[in-house]
């Protein structure tokens, strides 16, 4: 178990960042915990050290939620997402970090800039098959290595402006099987410890602290403000995943 201050100094905001992004109040802000945590430790064993956390927090985000979600657009992303963390498992040890970092940073700058710019209010966009089937698959793709697959599945869900619980919820659902569909395969790759787990024992009881966190700053914001905070958040994360990126292929 890690035992240095300094690590808990790091992981518990962390933490609690992810537990409230999952109760539903600023999802985006969730992509802040691994590096935050990474300050610490590698980004590698700060990913093994949430991911039964994340796990956690899932099935309380399902009880908070539960019900409250579109089971037309789970259809077609989860199905696509398992197939995004299957190329995510056979790509782990030959993909650089940095080049997904870029990635997924760019497409969620060209995503919020196009929001901002557009004159006037954004059209709403219906349910897609080919649209939901790619970002789902993106989104878990990119959730396998470094827990970032919050700006895919936004860039699909966020312009159908749906009611802010039903969106939570669906992400709530979308993520608890994209995590649990992870856990085997961190398992075969070796990134689970005796030290990585017992730290994760330690951090668990903030799980559903942060998730409820979450949801009670989610029921007391309206649809508009949730959906602005998302496109900020959005934005923030592009700018940081792109920073983090190209400073990683710096140092190769």
């Amino acid at each position: 178990m890690i035992s240095d201050p300094l690590f808990y100094l790091c992981a518990i905001p962390a933490v609690l960042l992810y537990g409230i992004a999952k109760g539903g109040f600023g999802g985006n802000i969730a992509i802040l915990s691994v590096p935050l945590m990474a300050l610490v430790v590698a980004p590698q064993q700060a990913a093994a050290i949430l991911l039964p956390i994340l796990i956690v927090m899932d099935l309380v985000a399902l009880r908070t939620f539960r019900g409250r979600w579109d089971k037309v657009n789970l259809r077609i992303i989860l199905p696509a997402s398992l197939v995004g963390v299957v190329i995510g498992a056979l790509t782990f040890r030959l993909l650089n970090d940095a080049h997904i970092q870029i990635l997924i940073g760019a497409i969620a700058l060209i995503f919020t800039l196009n929001i901002w710019l557009r004159r006037g209010e954004p059209p709403v966009r219906p349910v897609s098959r080919l649209r939901g089937g790619f970002w789902g698959m993106m989104a878990g793709f990119t959730s396998f290595g470094i827990h970032a697959g919050g700006p895919p599945i936004n860039v699909y869900l966020l312009p159908q402006k749906l009611d802010k619980t039903v969106l939570m919820g669906t992400i709530a659902v979308f993520f608890a099987v994209v995590n649990l569909a992870k856990l085997p395969a961190y398992v075969y790759l070796g990134q689970f410890n005796t030290a990585n787990l017992l730290t994760a024992l330690v951090l668990l009881p903030l799980a559903p602290l942060g998730v409820r966190m979450g949801f009670w700053m989610l029921q007391r914001s309206n649809d508009r403000l949730i959906y602005q905070l998302c496109y900020v958040f959005l934005f923030a994360t592009g700018c940081k995943l792109l920073y983090d990126g190209f400073t990683a292929l710096q140092l190769i």
